[in-house]
Order: C-alpha cells, then structure tokens, then sequence
C-alpha cells in the first residue's frame, strides 16, 4: 500500500479489467531417434526447417550399424514434418556407442575393440606424426557418427605489414601480446626466396615500453626490439621491413559437400582480445565459451602438453608438413602452401539405439539429460514422435519398440499437455495391428497406420516411411489453417505417393472402431489421412481433436492465471479470476470452437463459496469449477432419403 506522509498530488496506476489469457502453440513437436550427427546430451534447441535440422543433425545419408544399414528415419520424419505445414521441432538425439555408455567418461581417451572404429563413435585424427603425443595437434568430430569423419584444413595466414614511422620512431599498430609474427624484408632481391622472413613471438616488455620479438616464450639471446639502442636487435622500416600477423584459418570440409570456415585465429594457446580467450585452442575447445557454440561447433581441437605458444604449434604443423616450413618463410607463398589436411577417421554410428536409450538418463554432476527425458525441461512441446523406432517390430525388435511406444505414452501423460503420435510396424498386417493395438490404453496417444511410401532421394528407389512425421505435420497443418478443435483428418498427405497397404472401407470398419487410425486412397481425391481417434477406452476421450483442444485449454488458463497465485483469497479475487477464465472462453465460443447458440450453453465457470470450504481456504487453495461444451467431429454423415410423393405431407 502506498505511504501518503507529505503533501502533494500522488499519481498512480491502477487496473479497471480482469487480466487476458493468451492460446499456447499446439503444433510444437518434439522427435526422438537417432541421426547422422549432432548433440546427444545438450539441451535441445528449435529447429525452424529441413536445412536448419542438416547443419545440425546432418544429412540424409543412411545410418550404418554395427549389423545393419537403415534409412535415416529422423531426417526423413523432419522432411516430413516440415512438408506437410510443421513450423517449429525439437530433437533429441539418441546414440548407442559400439561398447560402453555415452557420453564416455572421458573423452580424451580413445578404444578401438571393432577395427578401424572408436567405440565412443567419436572420428579423431593428430597433427604432428613425427613429434611425441605432447607435441601433437589433437583433432576429434565434436559428436558422434559416422557424420563426423570429415576433412580439416588448417591454413597459415599472414595479414597486412604493421611496421609503419620511421627509422627514428618506428610503431606497429593492431598488435596484441601472444601475437605470432613474419618478419622479413620483402624489398630486398637478394633474400632467399624473395621475401624470406621469420616468425617470432610478439611481447610487450612493460618495463622499456616497447615490443619484444621473441623465437620462445623463454627469452632468446637473439631477440628483436622495437626500438633498441642495440641497432642490431631493432627494426627499421626504412630498410624495407615488415611485420605481418600470422593467424590460423580453420576449414572443415563435411561429407554432404558443405564447407565452414573460422578464420584469424592466433595459434597461441594463451593469446586473448579484450581479457577473452580467443585462440584457436579456445575457439574449438571441448567446452565452448556458450551453448550455441558447443551445438554448432564441429570438432574439438586439443593441443599436447609440449604445444606452451604459438610458434610450437606452427611447429606440430611443420611436423605433419615438413615442407610448410619453407612456405612460412616465403611471403610469396600461397594458402594452399601454407596448409595442412587431415582426415578425422573412426567415426561410427555405433548400434541401434535401445528403449534405454529413448528414455534417456539424467547426469546430475553435469545437469544434462538425454532421450526423452530431455523434452521434460521444453514447456512448448505439445506433440511427441520417435519415428522409425517400430521398425522390425514383428522382426526381432519387439521388446525395445513395443518399450519405446510405453515411454512415448508414459512421457505424454506425465507431461500432461502432450499427446504421443505412435507408428505402428512396418509389413504389419490388419490382424498384427490390432494386437498391438490390444495392449494399449490411453487418452494421450493416437496410433496410425499403415507406413507411407515415398522416393527416397537417397537410394532413389521407393521406401516405406513411418506416419508419424507426416501425422505431426498434419497436426500443425490442421492448426494453423483450422484450428485446434477441428479434427485432424479428411487431409492430404503432401508426401506420399502410396502406402504400404491400400486399405478399403471394409478393412476399415475394422480398424477405426479399436482406434487405429488409417490412411486411404480415394480415387480423384488422392491419399489422406482418414481417422482422428485416440487408443483410450474411455469415450469421453475418444477423439484426437478433443483432447488436444483440451490440452490447449488447460495450459493457457495454466500459463494465463500465473498471476493469482498468493493473491489474497477472497471475493475480489474469485471475481477476477471467474471473469478472466469466461473472457477466454467467450473468445473461444465466438470463433466456434464451443457447442451452444448461447455462451451460457456452451460453458460456465464457477469460483465462489459454493466451490470452496473453509476448510479449502484455511489451507490456501482456490478451487474453480470450468465445463465446457466441446464440437466433436462429425465421423459419420449420415443422409437418409426415401420416396415421397407430392401428395403426401412429412
């Protein structure tokens, strides 16, 4: 309450209104399985479309087990997704290493129990073969996959010449300690080659004011001054020197033909700008300064123990290259000269993925999760998938994919506001459909069937895809152009050019009464989905369209009706509260997602003494009644004719 102790005119703000209430997203998905590439432990982040996934998650190449070769299920489920009207993904990575867990205790560390393949899946390679290990340059793909035995270039630049003033007051401008350098004379037509120089180490000695050029971190008898009365130990622009910062250039060159490239990079492992590390050690550490970063980064690069500055790392380069030295020396040398190549091997995809690996697990030193329980933190996700993860159901996969469609069921339910889009097996038929069916119940999953057939623009030849990235892109298809209350069916399947079985009315009547909703080819009308109904054997919750409208409710009055929480208990409040919630709800019946001509017919909300006991208000609750009066989709349209004749009346 405000204190009024002198006098004077007080202005104040004050509300004559009941607080809004604002719709969530309901077409936010979320996919599990496993990729090419990418993150398996960090927090997922939105993915907006097909190329943002790539650059990510990789490509679309198949994923090759230690016993098969699959198709990319993940990629094409967001190809899916995205075709059929998706807006905005999660994914969460899973990865079965070829031995032990992931992520490896450490990483550093490397074991080989298949030949040729890291069990951690990790590609690696050394920069520096003929030095001992504390002198190599230590490359490795940042995350797991056969993705991640790629190409990396690191190219030796050097910049524009600094030295400028004169033989009296000679200066250098843009220098920063730790700064690897060329110094030659570049004029003179007797150096050998044309150009020569040699790279110091750049140090401002604090004490004389001026900068030190060193061959070491440890002082050398033969260092360069700035300025010296030593005219030996100086440098003179006059005579045609110059000093030009040398930088590193880091290329990687993916496996999809994608190129990316960090450019002026200081080789010195402790050089900063502005009290921030920004070495080449630093900028492709195992720990990147932000997350951004660690997810986008594709390698890490470590430097051995015997690498202090930066000229022991130009030196591993040499090592790898024994011809680069001569190229460093030469300022008329080319980047292609001055660069080292090497090719990350071991890379892997390691085994199928198991429902202990869809579940995921929570490290609680680091605070990361994996799998599903890494949606569990993501609030906007409404619509949960792990497409691909049936497949072989009826051939050797039955006990994980049977536990991955509980866990999606279990997670949607948990989480409350969710529903779980689950595929059913491929090459099943009408009587294994149904027995799977048989042991499902919930009113937080819906189950589709049969698998999609598209052109795979991998092999080029006709693949079956599970439903569910073309379901959930239908969902948000439906959302978007509709809404959320109209039910999910009666909609082309932009991708498909088949399925894996055509199924007719009567093969129908069978399937849709136990909940299995199917996909159908009708002739001028193409393929559509045909069925929006939920596995529960509550009728109640029968239809997909409610309880995903639900859904929508609940959580926005959730999200909407923050603000009530340790408000004082009484009229007043009850009053703003019931009048927030019919606002909402009147919104939702003038855009017709409500049964009723009037609004007094399509819901009614409740929070006053006839909701709450003392006994409820002694113990600090507020107890609101909300029923609504939801539109349930016309599945069957029934029109009855007969014969009538002009002299008969109805």
């Amino acid at each position: 309450m405000p204190e009024y102790l002198a006098p004077g005119v007080y202005i104040e703000e004050t509300s004559f209104r009941s607080k809004s209430i604002e719709g969530v997203s309901t077409t936010t998905t979320g996919f599990v399985g496993p990729a090419r590439y990418g993150p398996v432990d960090l927090e997922p982040d939105i993915i907006t479309g097909l190329g943002e996934f790539e650059r990510v998650y990789g490509d679309r190449q198949q994923l090759k087990y230690n016993s098969a070769t699959l198709h990319n299920y993940l990629w094409h489920a967001a190809r899916s997704f995205f075709e059929e009207g998706g807006k905005r993904l999660y994914i969460s990575r899973v990865f079965r290493p070829l031995a032990g867990t992931y992520p490896p205790a450490d990483l550093s560390t490397a074991t080989q129990t298949t030949p040729g393949l890291y069990d951690d899946g990790h590609a690696r390679a050394s920069i520096g073969v003929t030095s001992p290990p504390a002198g190599d340059i230590n490359v490795r793909a940042r995350f797991p996959g056969a993705a991640g035995n790629m190409r990396v270039r690191l190219t030796v630049r050097l910049g524009q010449n600094i030295l400028g003033g004169t033989t009296q007051v000679p200066t250098v401008g843009a220098l920063s300690n730790d700064d690897v350098v060329w110094i030659g004379d570049a004029t003179s037509p007797v150096s050998s080659p044309p150009g020569a120089g040699t790279l110091y180490l750049a140090e401002f000695d604090t004490t004389e004011q001026t900068w030190r050029f060193k061959s070491s971190k440890t002082r050398a008898a033969s260092d360069l001054r700035l300025k010296h009365t030593d005219p030996s130990l100086s440098l003179d622009p006059a005579l045609g020197t110059q000093v030009r910062v040398a930088t590193v250039t880091v290329t990687v060159l993916q496996n999809d033909g994608g190129t990316l490239v960090w450019e002026g990079l200081p080789p010195d492992p402790d050089h900063q700008r502005d009290g921030a590390p920004d070495s080449l050690k630093a900028k492709f550490a195992s720990e990147p300064s932000n997350l951004a970063q660690k997810r986008t980064l594709p390698i890490v690069l470590t430097l051995g123990s015997g690498l202090a500055d930066g000229l022991a790392v130009i030196d591993a380069l040499v090592a790898e290259k024994p011809d680069l030295a001569g190229h460093l020396n030469n300022l008329k040398s080319s980047d292609a000269d001055r660069s080292v190549t090497v090719e990350l091997s071991g890379g892997n995809d390691g085994q199928r993925p198991t429902a202990d690996d869809y579940h995921g697990k929570e490290d609680e030193a680091t605070n990361t999760k994996t799998g599903l329980l890494a949606f569990e933190d993501i609030e906007d996700i409404s619509i949960v998938a792990a497409p691909g993860s049936t497949f072989g159901l009826e051939n050797g996969y039955r006990a994980d994919a049977t536990s991955i469609v509980n866990l999606l069921i279990a997670h949607a339910e948990r989480m409350r506001y969710r529903i779980a889009v689950l595929d059913s097996g491929n090459e099943q038929s009408i009587a294994l459909v149904r027995a799977m069916r048989a042991k499902m119940d919930s009113k937080h999953a819906a189950l589709y069937y049969p698998w999609v057939r598209v052109l795979d623009p991998v092999t080029r030849t006709e693949i079956y895809l599970p439903p569910s990235g073309f379901v959930a892109g239908i969902y948000a298809r439906n959302d978007i152009n509709r809404a959320v209350y109209k039910a999910p069916a009666n909609e082309v399947v932009n991708g498909a050019i088949g399925f894996e079985f055509l199924l007719n009315k009567s093969q129908q009547d069978i399937l849709n009464p136990e909940g299995i909703n199917c996909f159908r080819f009708f002739e001028g009308r193409g393929f559509r989905l045909w069925g929006a109904r939920t596995i529960s054997s509550d009728p109640e919750w029968k239809y997909v369209n409610l309880r995903r409208y639900f859904a929508y409710l609940e959580r926005s009055i959730d999200k909407g009706t923050q603000w009530a929480v340790f408000e004082p208990n009484g009229e007043a409040l009850w009053g703003n509260v019931r009048r927030t919630i019919e606002d909402f709800l009147l919104n939702e019946f003038q855009m017709g997602a409500l049964l009723g001509e009037k609004p007094e017919k399509a819901y009614f909300v409740k929070c006053d003494r006839s909701t709450m006991t003392q006994n409820d208000l002694d113990n600090g609750r507020l107890v609101c009644l909300i029923g609504v009066a939801p539109l349930r989709p016309a599945e069957f349209v029934i029109f009855r004719i007969g014969q009538w004749t002009a002299d008969r009346k109805v």
